[in-house]
């Protein structure tokens, strides 16, 4: 009688390729399916609070997280976005300094975060990747500071859209072709993470569509025409759409 494997619900996942699953080895994949159970969100609900202790961690399946701190007027500043793959939560303890919210209906692959720590214990190649998974963090917080220091408020829109198609180029990259993406967050997310305000992202949008760099399909999808022009306009040759691979970096690397 032929083996027949029956499908777990790791191997059906949408991030399996492009998440920290897919940068350890096949033992420890199996124990982190052990661990691993999904949560769902709708948009806006909290996900973790600002300074509340961390008891779990994991992995955006689909949907974007984003990451608040509250001021001390009672504003609040968004400080980060979580894309599909991306790890998010504290692991070895500590409060969160920031709140975790849905910044769209969400599905995330969770870890009870004292068990994902003693697995880090038994496989040093755990703890490894999310060193490497800080780095990028680190990296991504130096662009965000370049990003909003220096960079004009047009410029900012393009690198958010760069940074938006190498995430839709997960699904096939041609050179010459145009590429449809999706802004999966409201237009109010986007002004308060790019500091500016909404009117001013519209105007820079229709814009662009003027120039023939994008087309506008609806509030949310746009089709880049011509991706040459749109590293152009960002000033940022570093964020040049390249092709996808898996060696996604698995953590807050959206800028």
């Amino acid at each position: 009688m032929p083996f027949v494997r029956v499908l777990t619900p790791c191997d059906r996942c949408a991030v399996r390729k492009t998440s920290l699953c897919n940068r350890v080895n096949v033992g420890l994949q199996k124990e982190l399916a052990k661990l691993s159970h999904h949560r769902t969100y709708r948009n806006g609900e909290t996900v973790l609070a600002e300074m509340e202790a961390t008891s779990f961690v994991g992995i955006v399946v689909s949907g974007v997280l984003r990451m608040q701190k509250s001021l001390e007027d009672g504003r609040q500043q968004l400080v980060g976005l979580l894309f599909q793959s991306d790890f998010f939560g504290r692991v070895f303890g500590g409060l969160s300094d920031y709140a975790i919210e849905a910044a769209s209906d969400v599905t995330l692959c969770c870890y009870e975060r004292r068990a994902f720590e003693r697995l880090t214990e038994r496989f040093p190649e755990l703890e490894h990747q999310l060193m490497l998974s800080t780095l990028n963090e680190l990296d991504a917080a130096r662009n965000w500071m370049l990003l909003l220091g220096c960079q004009t408020t047009p410029e900012r829109i393009a690198s958010f859209f760069l940074i938006l198609c190498r995430r839709s180029g997960a699904d096939g990259w041609t050179p010459g072709a145009s590429l449809s993406i999706h802004v999966p967050i409201s237009r109010r997310d986007v002004a308060s993470y790019l500091g500016t305000t909404g009117e001013t992202i519209s105007r820079v949008i229709h814009e662009m569509s003027r120039k023939g760099i994008i087309k506008i399909r609806n509030a949310s999808d746009f089709d880049v025409l011509n991706k040459r022009q749109l590293v152009t306009m960002s000033g940022r040759d570093d964020l040049a759409i390249r092709p996808p691979t898996a060696a996604h970096s698995g953590s807050a690397s959206s800028f």
